[in-house]
């Protein structure tokens, strides 16, 4: 069988129009292990699956029996289907949608391994997800053995792909395979012919700081358009990710893009907290999702909150940009972008 970019599909940036979003609905697990902390973290998805409405369609998949209740806080013009889930990740558990430019979807079903088989991550149900969402857009699937998550690569749409060395090249995800390797099924799978590599993700997204990816790109660096990346900047010399940002802003400075553009970077600057539950935070506004004619991003009630808000404003001026509190949603792992998956319009 054919890989999409033979058949000529590829991922378009995350501005191009959407049909709809797709997002997970939080259930009971080891992410959110007492009722209070599944409480909290439903009613942040809650408030982002609002959010996007207001922009676009959004559809969430909920664990069997639980779209009910789901519907009570989504509210009635949020669509819900039941599908047996682990967690609560779409960005990650969900599938790639790519377009042909003919009016054709297709969608690449990545191999998920629970985040690099992580202690705490449970995936039996959650591997499924990308064919289930997959085959209910109707879209043409195409299975990847590469372990990889929707949070792991960002594009420009014109063949530029962001990824990290701790995520596509772990041990945890990849064993044996070479960044030769790498490279060339993402770019099979995306229709992209230029990787951008990082070499890590921020501190509090790898043990011992809670749950998380191993470095995911998407609460990193993230194309605003072609040619032009916000990235994640920690002021304070305090925090590691002072000298982790500074390496990775200087790293992207240096690069070119698919269409040999020397790299802008917008430096976003990290919220003022420092830590939370006595870990260092990988709180960070670089998290967003972008939707049809709007930009949510991450809020932490913080004084930083409206800097980032106004950068985005500048950068996307044709969208309205909207704060919703994301707090809860990073105790789980994750932001506004690790629990939103756009479907393109084709």
């Amino acid at each position: 069988m054919n890989k999409p970019a033979a058949d000529g599909f590829r991922m378009p940036a995350e501005w191009a129009p959407h049909e709809r979003t797709w997002m997970a609905w939080p259930g009971p697990n080891h992410t959110f292990d007492n009722p209070e902390d599944l409480a909290g973290s439903r009613a942040a998805w809650a408030a982002v699956a609002r959010t996007v409405r207001r922009f676009e369609p959004v559809t969430v998949v909920c664990g069997p029996g639980q779209s009910a209740a789901a519907r009570e806080l989504l509210g009635p013009d949020i669509d819900t289907v039941e599908r047996a889930l682990d967690d609560a990740w779409m960005r990650d558990i969900g599938p790639t949608f790519l377009i042909d430019g003919k009016g054709e979807l297709a969608a690449v079903d990545w191999t998920f391994n629970g985040w690099g088989a992580q202690e705490w991550a449970r995936w039996e149900h959650d591997a499924k997800i990308a064919a289930h969402v997959s085959d209910l857009a109707g879209a043409r699937t195409y299975a990847s053995k590469l372990v990889n998550e929707g949070g792991a690569i960002h594009v420009d749409g014109e063949g530029t792909v962001l990824l990290t060395e701790t995520v596509q090249l772990g041990p945890e995800r990849n064993p044996g395979w070479t960044r030769e390797e790498v490279e060339a099924e993402i770019h099979a799978q995306l229709g992209t012919s230029r990787a951008v590599w990082l070499p890590r993700g921020l501190t509090g997204d790898y043990p011992p700081h809670g749950y998380g990816t191993l470095g995911h790109v998407d609460i990193v660096a993230a194309f605003a358009r072609p040619g032009v990346v916000v990235a994640h900047s920690q002021p304070d010399p305090a925090h590691p990710d002072h000298e982790v940002s500074k390496e990775i802003i200087g790293l992207l400075r240096a690069q070119t893009d698919a269409r040999g553009r020397r790299i802008e970077v917008v430096e976003v600057p990290a919220p003022t907290v420092l830590e939370a539950d006595g870990h260092w935070v990988d709180y960070s506004y670089i998290n967003h999702y972008l939707c049809n004619g709007g930009v949510v991003l991450c809020g932490f009630d913080d004084p930083r909150d409206e800097i980032a808000a106004g950068i985005f404003r500048r950068l996307f001026p044709e969208r309205a940009v909207t704060l919703v509190d994301a707090r809860a949603i990073f105790a789980g792992g994750g932001g506004v972008h690790c629990i939103t998956q756009q479907q393109p319009r084709a």
